[in-house]
């Protein structure tokens, strides 16, 4: 067996110099909606040239001929809701990671999450907010696009945008950090929005509800003239809107917007996904966050009871997928350790989503809604994000875990196949 971990080389940001050729000869290909049988896939610097049956091929004179039996070649998966600077509640409190790390143990541990998330086949990642870190995600996405360190490429939210007086840490003296920008009415939600693309986010996230109401109760924060208007300055700019919601009122609110993505969704009802349905809003329902907090607080997986919070997520990921609501792959890992990403894919299907279903959300799907046309597909002309895994995902989805090979953008980052 042989371990390689390459140079490497980003999106558009670094090219190769000489010329490099690779012909994939999987088991399977899964292009990022179907399986094939018996499929080839060549690969020249950092795009894919070709994809089908082998005889439809016109292999090169000087190609690196990788056999892959007994695997599944797939597009690099897409993670759709990270926070690269937290690490697992169970290690740290959230507000103990916010208060007490500095922001050099911060982004150290970010550095290493970067490549955990990379080496568990996530190629690419949207992180929606660095916890009190400021801008410092995007300076690790120039660190990894510069081929600095290895990581994801990412997409990123920067520092976040809360209402004034909702969000953490909360209970302390005196002035302290806070885990996101606080920003109020049409002069200041433009004002922090402005700032936030100008430190170079790349998606404007706002919470549209949070744990603030009497007895701590969840509540929305913003208005639905204020999330609207967060639509229009960040559209103004070629950026969409996401936003934290776990409340029924926050979700009407969020949909009236406009917003891209729903992350959560916990008081989604069957209406509120047909609306979802309707204005093209899809849905992150980060159902491994859910399950990790309940067994921070003692909870056991199959041992016990599901939890009140845990019956809700099962209810609201169903009641989406009956309305046909576009459902993203995203777990809010940061939460729960980075690297296992793929425990959120393995939870879908538990919770009812066929395999091939969940493994279209982490490509193909994720793809589209995040605004990526190039990636999460396995087609002449895309870029050259390709992972291996050991047997058949859609027999079994527990293969996503089993990762063998890595390559972005036409650049080897792993390999333990030969």
């Amino acid at each position: 067996m042989r371990y390689v971990v390459f140079a490497f080389f980003l999106l558009f940001n670094i090219s190769v110099n000489a010329q490099s050729s690779y012909l994939f000869k999987p088991d399977r290909v899964f292009d990022g909606t179907v399986m094939h049988a018996n499929w080839w896939v060549l690969v020249r610097d950092s795009q894919i040239v070709a994809a089908g049956d082998p005889a439809t091929i016109q292999v090169p004179e000087k190609v690196t001929v990788i056999d892959l039996k007994g695997m599944t070649l797939m597009p690099g998966l897409i993670e759709g809701h990270s926070h690269l600077f937290l690490h697992p509640y169970n290690e740290t409190s959230w507000n103990d990671q916010v208060l007490t790390e500095s922001g050099a143990e911060r982004t150290a541990r970010a550095v290493v999450h970067a490549r955990a998330t990379l080496m568990a086949g996530f190629t690419t990642a949207r992180d929606l907010g660095t916890e009190g870190a400021m801008y410092d995600d995007a300076g690790l996405k120039e660190a990894i696009n510069k081929g600095i360190i290895p990581g994801p490429r990412l997409i990123v939210a920067t520092r976040a945008i809360v209402a004034t007086g909702s969000y953490g840490p909360k209970g302390y003296n005196g002035d302290i950090p806070l885990g996101a920008e606080e920003a109020d009415g049409m002069d200041g939600l433009t004002k922090a929005i402005r700032s936030q693309i100008g430190h170079g986010a790349d998606v404007i996230k706002l919470y549209a509800d949070y744990r603030w109401g009497l007895n701590k109760t969840p509540a929305p924060t913003f208005t639905a003239t204020e999330l609207k208007l967060a639509v229009e300055v960040a559209g103004s700019s070629g950026r969409y809107v996401v936003v934290h919601s776990g409340t029924e009122e926050g979700m009407r609110r969020a949909i009236e917007a406009g917003v891209r993505t729903i992350e959560h969704g916990d008081g989604g009802t069957p209406e509120l996904f047909r609306l979802m349905k309707e204005k093209g809003i899809a849905l992150c329902p980060t159902l491994t966050a859910t399950e990790s907090i309940a067994s921070y607080k003692g909870w056991r997986k199959g041992i016990d009871q599901e939890t009140v919070a845990i019956k809700q997520k099962h209810k609201i990921f169903n009641d989406a997928m009956k309305a046909g609501v576009t459902i993203c792959m995203g777990g809010d890992v940061g939460v729960f350790a980075h690297g296992d990403n793929s425990r959120e894919m393995l939870l879908m299907v538990e919770y009812g989503m066929k395999p091939i279903e969940v493994l279209h959300a982490a490509t193909a799907v994720n793809a589209s809604v995040f605004g990526l046309p190039l990636l999460g597909n396995i087609r002449a002309g895309y870029v050259a994000d390709l992972i291996a895994v050991k047997g058949d995902p859609v027999a079994d989805i527990a293969a996503v875990k089993l990762v063998s090979l890595v390559m972005q953008n036409g650049v080897m980052v792993l390999d333990i196949t030969r």
